[in-house]
């Protein structure tokens, strides 16, 4: 198989399935927002956050916009959820099928990658691409599974083929609701993972953050016509357990200094990845208040992030909430 694939965004994602991409065979074009960083990824073929991934001189890098999808029979959006509008709507409408590998919800609208894709590139086939995929681990081609999920089987089923290497399992699913809703807010339980981390609370307190997240995550998916047994495979569990353990997770790194008393504000200037799960929280909040699904963790976030509650006083009210059945 030899697709002409472009990818719109220059991130640790878009960069590692370039390479992955053009390792089985495509010939792959990458465009990103920032003409700085493109020069520099044209003279060096690395990235600064990818230690050891030298991208192959197969690999175009395009400068313009207005070109990126010229002759391609696949686009990927690897761009932040918060920056998606700004970013697409720079690239010329056309009917090229997209994959969607964003995680995350709009804060403005309230709405999922593929919702907002839909709208600003009309009714073209559309997949989301989602996992337990830490760049740098991919980078070195360690073994991944990932789940695609759409509404065209067809669509998806090419998807699946495409991005199928020796270290990398690609599964289907016909739930993308469940599967975004799930790459989106296991980043806001991944804050309270690194918290926990920060506030030197154990092993034993986080494994129960990941299975009380994942009961919350579950229930906003549920309230919004997901298929409960999206939750329970790679791109609900699987993905949730690597975020809140791995150590170089962006939202787990982000959650521990917070643990550890750096401002929200200080840590996200120093850092050089954008951390999606701060503005998520917001979203995953509204999200759950407009359907009336209770999740007390988001809530916990919430307010550590944003109403000025220290860490540990957000711990002690979610141990002195009141007990029930674990299925409640």
């Amino acid at each position: 198989m030899s697709d002409r694939i472009a990818i719109v965004g220059d991130g640790q994602m878009g960069l590692v399935l370039a390479e992955q991409l053009a390792f089985t065979g495509h010939r792959v074009r990458i465009w990103g927002p920032f003409p700085e960083s493109l020069a520099a990824l044209e003279t060096s073929r690395r990235s600064p956050r990818l230690p050891g991934l030298v991208l192959p001189e197969s690999i175009e890098i395009e400068p313009d916009p207005a070109r990126i999808l010229d002759g391609a029979e696949a686009a990927i959006s690897a761009i932040p959820v918060q920056f998606l509008r700004s970013v697409w709507t720079r690239i010329p409408t056309t009917d090229v099928p997209l994959v969607s590998v964003s995680k995350g919800i709009e804060t403005t609208t309230l709405e999922r990658p593929l919702e907002i894709l839909a709208e600003l590139r009309g009714p073209v086939p559309a997949a989301v691409l989602s996992g337990p995929t830490i760049a740098s681990e991919l980078a070195r081609h360690r073994p991944a599974a990932m789940v695609a999920a759409g509404t065209e089987a067809t669509w998806t089923e090419a998807v699946q083929a495409m991005f199928l290497a020796p270290w990398m399992r690609v599964y289907t699913s016909v739930d993308p609701i469940g599967v975004e809703i799930a790459g989106a807010a296991k980043n806001v339980i991944a804050l309270a993972a690194g918290i926990l981390d920060g506030l030197e609370a154990g092993y034993n307190a986080k494994s129960a953050l990941l299975a009380r997240g994942l009961a919350e995550i579950a229930r906003l998916g549920a309230a919004h016509g997901a298929r409960p047994e999206t939750f329970s495979g790679v791109a609900g569990v699987g993905d949730l357990a690597t975020t809140c353990f791995c150590p170089e997770g962006r939202n787990r790194t982000c959650g521990e200094a917070i643990g550890r008393g750096v401002p929200l504000q200080r840590h996200l200037r120093e850092t050089d990845s954008v951390v999606e799960g701060v503005e998520t929280a917001r979203a995953i909040r509204r999200l759950a208040g407009d359907r009336g699904v209770e999740m007390p963790i988001v809530e916990a976030v919430h307010a550590v992030l944003f109403e000025g509650q220290a860490p540990q006083d957000a711990l002690a009210e979610l141990m002195q909430r009141a007990v029930g059945s674990e299925l409640a």
